[in-house]
């Protein structure tokens, strides 16, 4: 079905909370694991329609921030949420408790047992008037990046469409942009930070009430860690030091010698040609146009996955002024419709929607038809492999996108995936501090990040800007504020599509086999077995980063 014919019907809580209390009770007293996989059957069914009334809600709500309508929906499913979770924790136990739980385990699977137990770490009904005021900073948060009103040049800009200026080859063109938003931020900073510290505050509290030191563990436990933990991560951050940041270095002097400069400066930040970074040729539709030439040459499965998108318009794409920043893939359960949202703006970025998105959306479309709906739920470092990696799967059909500067996109977008981890290394270590100490304050904060920018991008040169020369440049990253400790899940991604990578250079076919296994392996096992069965290593192994660093560095520095 369309998605503007897709219909919307708020959820009825008292109908909903009726069919959980229903569903727990007689899962309680079945007399056979054969029984409780029945009622689990309706439990699929009921939660479909709930999560698709939900996610049409918030894709609608995004599409357009000032729809006062999907507004009152998003603020709807904000105070119920936490409600609902409620159930789902309180059913998660009684199949966790189940006399019958080898059968369920054989039915859906040991991963799904691990995340009810992680669940129900993570929650219990005494936070929930917590968790509602979490959703609310959230959203303020959002709303509050989504509507900027950027003056320059004449007009008026959002975020997203600013981008497009503060990449561009005129350097002095590129200084007044940066201004602009930075004179933005620095209207209200002040506001973030209030929002920030309230979050971070409300966060500590939820952990303290349910036996937490601090937010560290309980955050781990929300992004759903099922095999890994908190020092397994610093390690892979401690390897990163030692070999990506020295990389990323080499690759940013690179980039300077490139676009001319004497001292790369913030507002070089992603500019890699003098003549201007590569942009797509072609209007959205001819992208979109382009991509699904791409995806049925690629292969079978990747051309009926991207006609049934286009077929069903599950792209929104076009940047707007009232729309929400950044991008997505969501899934619609009684569709069985992945979702791709994204704000065009003319760069080499509207492409990576249709590689990057694409990625996540067409791992969804392959398990539509899966019953076991637990396999689907995959954990976020798996879910960033699928996309990441389909940005190297299509390489050899950039030319469709960036004609005859295909080569000098490949150059950037490897240059940028690979200085992309200290990044996103930083992010994640900038909050683990800020949990440990949740008592900063917001200027204390702000001297955390500008001391962790000279450890893992020491390139970086602020100029004394009064809002980014201030350590406020995280206050652009909505994942810091909407997602805690997701980011780093994007650094082990990267370096597992960089594997693939490897692997695709040497040979291309083993590669997609290999990718197209661990799609569909999707959430069957964990993330540290998975990855090993999908023909690719640790990233939290010693040697790992090490090894790929050399592969990297002699394909971009070509030795």
């Amino acid at each position: 079905m369309k998605f503007s014919e897709m219909p919307y019907k708020r959820i009825d809580m008292e109908e909903v909370e009726k069919e959980y209390k229903s569903i727990i009770e007689r899962t309680k007293n079945a007399k056979s694991g054969e029984e409780q996989f029945e009622i689990h059957r309706e439990y699929y069914k009921f939660t479909a329609d709930v999560q698709t009334s939900m996610e049409l809600a918030m894709i609608r709500h995004d599409i357009d921030t000032t729809d006062e309508f999907y507004e009152k929906e998003s603020n709807f499913y904000d105070e119920v949420g936490p409600i609902i979770s409620q159930y789902e924790n309180e059913y998660g136990k009684v199949l966790y408790d189940s006399p019958y739980r080898d059968y369920l385990e054989s039915k859906i699977g040991k991963v799904t047992f691990k995340n009810i137990e992680i669940a129900n770490k993570a929650f219990d009904e005494k936070i929930i008037p917590l968790m509602q005021e979490e959703n609310a900073l959230s959203s303020r948060y959002s709303k509050l990046i989504a509507t900027a009103k950027i003056p320059f040049e004449g007009e008026v800009y959002n975020l997203s469409l600013m981008k497009k200026f503060q990449t561009s080859p005129e350097r002095e063109l590129r200084r007044k942009a940066w201004k602009a938003v930075s004179d933005y931020f620095l209207s209200v900073t002040d506001e973030i930070d209030e929002i920030y510290d309230k979050m971070v505050k409300n966060r500590t509290e939820q952990a303290r009430q349910l036996g937490y030191e601090n937010y560290v563990e309980l955050g781990y436990y929300r992004m759903n860690r099922n095999c890994y933990d908190k020092e397994m991560v610093e390690n892979f951050r401690k390897q990163v030091k030692e070999y990506f940041v020295p990389f990323a270095n080499k690759l940013h002097e690179q980039r300077r010698q490139r676009i001319g400069v004497e001292k790369l400066s913030y507002i070089d930040t992603d500019v890699y040609f003098t003549n201007g970074n590569p942009a797509p040729i072609g209007t959205p539709e001819e992208i979109l146009a382009a991509g699904q030439k791409m995806y049925s040459e690629l292969s079978p499965q990747t051309k009926e996955f991207f006609d049934f998108m286009m077929e069903n318009e599950l792209f929104d794409v076009l940047g707007r002024k009232t729309k929400r920043q950044g991008g997505y893939m969501t899934y619609i359960p009684n569709f069985k419709s992945p979702f791709i949202f994204a704000n065009f703006n003319g760069t080499s970025g509207d492409v990576d929607v249709i590689t990057h998105e694409c990625g996540h959306a067409f791992q969804g479309y392959l398990l539509r038809d899966e019953e076991i709906r637990e396999f689907a739920d995959i954990t976020m470092e798996t879910a960033e492999i699928h996309s990441m990696s389909m940005e190297y799967f299509t390489y050899n059909w950039m030319e469709l996108f960036f004609g005859d500067r295909k080569d000098d996109y490949l150059k950037m977008h490897l240059e940028d995936s690979a200085a992309f981890v200290p990044y996103g290394c930083m992010v994640d270590e900038f909050q683990h501090i800020v949990y440990e100490k949740p008592e900063m304050t917001p200027a204390e904060r702000k001297a955390v990040w500008a001391g962790l920018e000279k450890v893992y991008r020491p390139h970086m040169d602020y100029e004394e800007d009064p809002f980014f020369g201030q350590g406020g440049f995280w206050q652009k990253q909505p994942h810091i504020f909407g997602s805690p400790f997701y980011y780093i899940d994007y650094c082990l991604a990267s370096v597992c599509a960089m594997q693939f990578k490897v692997m695709m250079d040497e040979d291309f076919e083993k590669a997609w086999k290999n990718y197209y296994k661990l799609c569909n392996l999707s959430a069957r096992d964990f993330f540290t077995n998975v990855i090993v069965e999908a023909g690719l290593n640790s990233p939290f192994e010693d040697g790992c980063m090490e090894k790929l660093v050399d592969k990297f560095e002699k394909k971009a520095f070509n030795r």
